[in-house]
């Protein structure tokens, strides 16, 4: 049974890094300091008015978290530590969220960061049960197993059953990528931005059909961060309500017996999806008809196509229509990943879930006008994990109007960073990032060389 909030909960303030390669040349350290600053500059707060931490990561030591958040003060506040495989980000603004919503704290800082190898994930622990090792013994007594990547498999098989199924194409699955390949283009955080043909994408490695090299994400190094606030700490600051953005709806939830009903659509957690979006969408009273820009959990093409499917964004088994009639980008129906998504802006898996957080919000504040969606005054999230959970959101603006373009002179005044973050991936200045640092209880000690290290990127 889903417990009802007593009180709304904002997003306030949001930052994030770019995602860049994982080549172990910046630590974990500083992208979430950059993140955790950014966001704190955004929501005009100082870390003295965070009552609570929650720390977003799956590959790194247990109180990673703790190390993050000790270099914008000790405060000694709680600090929780997330891991929750793709889903973790997304997962951590739902907790944040819960403790908020009912009176646990007013101000809530979620930090996600991922430090990743190069290649293909993998796992670290080899002498004790896989917890996905359920899910790939039914992949291999279903479709069998062959030397591609784990992940590329399950999703690739998905999307070989949507096409037994629905009559989809190999095409139709890389025209998801060339749409997200080419929204890239337009976010100033994403890892690649690169424009390619529908030939291209067809025409690049094939990994596991139907997914080639260009319809799979990849790994990635990133952190990006977000302040959660109660209607008491909002009402507080008046003077920033217009930007503050209601979380309207969320589910955080898993797997069902279906998932191993032997279906390969199934078994990527559809059922989950399906569930998780249905008791959002009628916490925040909306239907799939009223959004128009969503962020979903495209780690495959293949999963995006079926997600379509799942949110109820296209009718049952039509999901690849959708796709032709061009209704998933600009000019059709709505605007599906206009950061990117995760094939192109990348994936370190405990900032993914925030930084779609981020991408939204900018969108229905108005400033991200670069690739601004008309008319929108609801957006749509889903952060997908095997193992497994999903989170899916709905967000609102606080005052209930729909988002207009804010040009960027304007932004940059209302925010003191002189610049608009939704279009320009800059930084700040150490007077900057001192104002958000514990003014009592910040160590110089735990901070060391960090911030001069972020600044020195800059």
């Amino acid at each position: 049974m889903v417990i009802k909030p007593n009180q709304p909960c904002y997003v306030l303030g949001v930052g994030m890094t770019k995602f860049i390669k994982p080549r172990g040349k910046v630590d974990y350290t500083e992208l979430g300091f950059e993140a955790g600053v950014k966001a704190m500059l955004d929501a005009q707060i100082s870390y003295d008015d965070v009552d609570q931490g929650v720390a977003c990561y799956c590959y790194g030591d247990s109180t990673c978290g703790q190390r993050v958040f000790y270099q914008f003060g000790m405060t000694q506040i709680p600090i929780y530590n997330v891991n929750n495989n793709c889903s973790t980000g997304s997962t951590g603004l739902h907790l944040a969220r819960n403790v908020i919503s009912h009176g646990g704290a007013d101000c809530i800082m979620v930090v996600g960061f991922e430090k990743m190898m190069p290649g293909s994930l993998q796992s670290f622990w080899n002498d004790r049960s896989n917890p996905t090792g359920t899910t790939a013994e039914m992949m291999a007594a279903t479709r069998g197993v062959t030397n591609a990547p784990g992940a590329a498999q399950m999703f690739g098989n998905a999307g070989r059953e949507y096409k037994e199924k629905y009559g989809a194409t190999n095409e139709d699955f890389g025209e998801i990528a060339r749409i997200n390949h080419e929204h890239s283009q337009r976010n100033p955080y994403s890892q690649f931005k690169d424009v390619y043909t529908l030939e291209q994408i067809m025409g690049s490695t094939m990994i596991h059909e139907p997914l080639t090299k260009l319809q799979c994400c990849p790994t990635s190094d990133g952190g990006a961060a977000a302040v959660l606030v109660s209607q008491d700490f909002l009402d507080a600051r008046p003077h920033l309500k217009e930007r503050a953005v209601l979380i309207a709806g969320q589910c955080l939830a898993t797997d069902a017996p279906s998932l191993f009903s032997r279906s390969a659509i199934d078994l990527m957690g559809f059922e989950m999806t399906k569930y998780a979006a249905n008791t959002a969408m009628k916490e925040a009273k909306v239907s799939p008809a009223d959004i128009k820009v969503c962020e979903l959990h495209d780690c495959f093409s293949a999963n995006e196509m079926i997600t379509i499917d799942a949110l109820g964004l296209s009718l049952p088994g039509k999901a690849h229509e959708m796709v032709r009639a061009g209704d998933i980008t600009y000019g059709g129906k709505m605007v599906i990943n206009p950061s990117g998504g995760l094939i192109s802006k990348g994936h370190p898996l405990g900032a993914s879930g925030i930084a779609q957080c981020a991408e939204l919000v900018w969108h229905l504040r108005g400033w991200a006008n670069n690739r601004l969606i008309k008319g929108t005054s609801v957006a749509l999230q889903h952060n997908l994990g095997l193992g497994g959970a999903v989170v899916v959101t709905v967000y609102k603006r606080a005052d209930g109007k729909t988002a207009e373009p804010v040009d960027d002179k304007t932004v940059g005044e209302q925010n003191g960073l002189g610049y608009n973050p939704a279009v320009e991936a800059k930084g700040f200045t150490e007077m900057q990032a001192n104002s958000t640092l514990s003014k009592a209880k910040s160590s110089a000690w735990a901070l060391g060389e960090t911030e001069k290290k972020v600044e020195a990127r800059f």
